[in-house]
């Protein structure tokens, strides 16, 4: 029974490592379109981070600067 409770909690954890890493949508952007600057401008609204992206593609990567 104790290995089979390890073996679920190294399962769980594994499963929660893997769902994060192959995440790359954050909630530390709030990408907003700016439709005056064209359709393919975006702002973040929590960082001020403007990108260009053809105008069916929408931005997934946080541009926010890591040492902040």
């Amino acid at each position: 029974m104790p290995l089979l409770m390890l073996l679920l909690l190294v399962g769980v954890l594994a499963f929660m490592w893997v769902a994060r890493r192959h995440s790359t949508l954050t909630r530390a952007c709030l990408w907003r379109q700016e439709r005056s600057a064209g359709l393919g401008a975006w702002r973040c609204a929590a960082c001020g981070a403007r990108v260009d992206l053809p105008a069916a593609a929408r931005p997934k990567d946080c541009l926010r600067r890591k040492d902040r």
